[in-house]
């Protein structure tokens, strides 16, 4: 479902007189060599993260794929396609495309997973033993999912409509990885933003529960260690379905294609490396006692600066005018530049809080396993490089209204750091 286009773009697109899908030139990742290394050796970093982080030493998986696993979980796709199609939700806009068009989206996603938890809540009831089954298939299931976005990610390659402008190159290797077609659909179903929030976050959920059953069945108690391991990530999941509509104004929305990059970060690499504390706790004893409230107290704030930093902007986007003493930069675009409140402590001051509560998802696991410090350490280099694609873009987009902002609020995360 989607807006017609504003009728010059319109009249354009049809007659060709502009180009709407122009040759890629600027390459990230180090240009199609490097998209091919990342395409290879992300899947296999998963891997081996689960071959090292386990109740024993390190060692190699003994199964890597099975039909039960992969029926599984084309089962808990489809699970997720249905309930999307028939719980009720709004229908939101998302942001004007250069073509013209604006695009609308069914938001749902808290609804289906109040379905999700409900059911498998009810199974736990039954027997707290229900999801070992997921346990014993961790690896057939990661396969499953690496299969999953390898197709969804070749189905947007060959989708036509409008191409991401980094992903357009003409480089197979190169367009795959960065995602070539911006929204591939099917009628009014969005792959790329259903893939968001949906199958690989409620996956990683689920995993966790499992997790979380396995050391109350073997222990007979949940270590305080893993309750906070367990609140905080599932905290970060239902706020994400909460807040499900401000995903349309991100980066991977209105900028990437649904490339290799989305669809195997989304299916695969959350659930699969974001849950490797709650792995790591299931078959470990780690009391933390009164070092929960420094825990905690860290994850509260990295959440308020997260939250309340985005609210803010997002406040200020709607409707700039409901606040007079906010400083700013005018564009020349007709747009505002928001340099003041959390905005004037640095560019992505929503960054740091996000960072801050990566911390707070690790330190519960002590200090006997580097891997399981894996993910502050990841996403301090994700951020940082999300963040200078963000500073590219706004600089080619605003020019010297961009540097004039930059002058303003000179720090890219990190107030007084970075």
């Amino acid at each position: 479902m989607g807006k017609p286009r504003d009728s010059q773009a319109k009249a354009d697109f049809k007659d060709g007189r502009r180009d709407f899908n122009p040759v890629t030139t600027q390459f990230e990742f180090f240009g199609p060599p490097g998209a091919l290394a990342v395409t290879l050796l992300t899947p296999a970093f998963t891997y081996i993260l689960y071959a090292v982080c386990n109740e024993g030493p390190p060692r190699i998986p003994q199964k890597w794929f099975s039909l039960e696993a992969s029926a599984l979980y084309t089962g808990w796709f489809a699970l997720h396609v249905i309930l999307w199609l028939v719980l009720p939700g709004k229908w939101v806009e998302g942001q004007r495309l250069r073509d013209g068009t604006i695009l609308e989206y069914k938001m749902n996603g808290l609804s289906t997973l109040a379905v999700i938890a409900a059911i498998v809540g009810t199974a736990l009831r039954h027997d707290l033993h229900a999801l070992d089954f997921i346990i014993d298939q961790t690896v057939p299931l990661m396969t499953a999912s690496l299969i999953a976005a390898i197709l969804l990610a070749l189905h947007s390659y060959l989708t036509p409509g409008l191409r991401a402008l980094g992903g357009n190159s003409g480089n197979v290797a190169y367009d795959f990885f960065i995602g070539r077609t911006l929204n591939p659909r099917l009628g009014s179903f969005d792959f790329k933003v259903f893939c968001e929030l949906r199958p690989g976050m409620n996956l990683w959920l689920l995993l966790n529960t499992a997790y979380l059953a396995r050391q109350y069945t073997q222990l007979g108690r949940l270590t305080d260690s893993m309750q906070l391991v367990y609140a905080f990530q599932a905290w970060y999941i239902v706020d994400s379905v909460i807040n499900e509509r401000k995903v349309l104004s991100t980066m991977d929305v209105t900028t990437d294609g649904f490339g290799f990059m989305l669809s195997f970060g989304d299916l695969c690499w959350v659930p699969f490396t974001y849950s490797i504390q709650a792995r790591y706790l299931s078959t470990r004893v780690v009391d933390l006692g009164p070092r929960v409230l420094y825990v905690l107290a860290l994850q509260l704030i990295g959440y308020f600066i997260f939250r309340s930093a985005n609210s803010q902007k997002d406040a200020y986007r709607a409707s700039p005018d409901s606040m007079p003493n906010m400083r700013f930069v005018q564009t020349r675009l007709g747009t505002r530049l928001l340099a003041d409140g959390w905005w004037g402590y640095s560019r992505h001051i929503n960054y740091l809080g996000d960072w801050l509560m990566s911390w707070a998802w690790s330190l519960p696991t002590g200090f006997t396993s580097p891997f399981t410090y894996f993910y502050p350490v990841y996403f301090a280099v994700l951020l940082i490089h999300r963040e200078r694609r963000d500073d590219e873009k706004c600089h080619n987009k605003y020019g010297a209204d961009w540097e004039k902002y930059r002058e303003l609020v000179p720090y890219r995360i990190i107030p007084g750091v970075y």
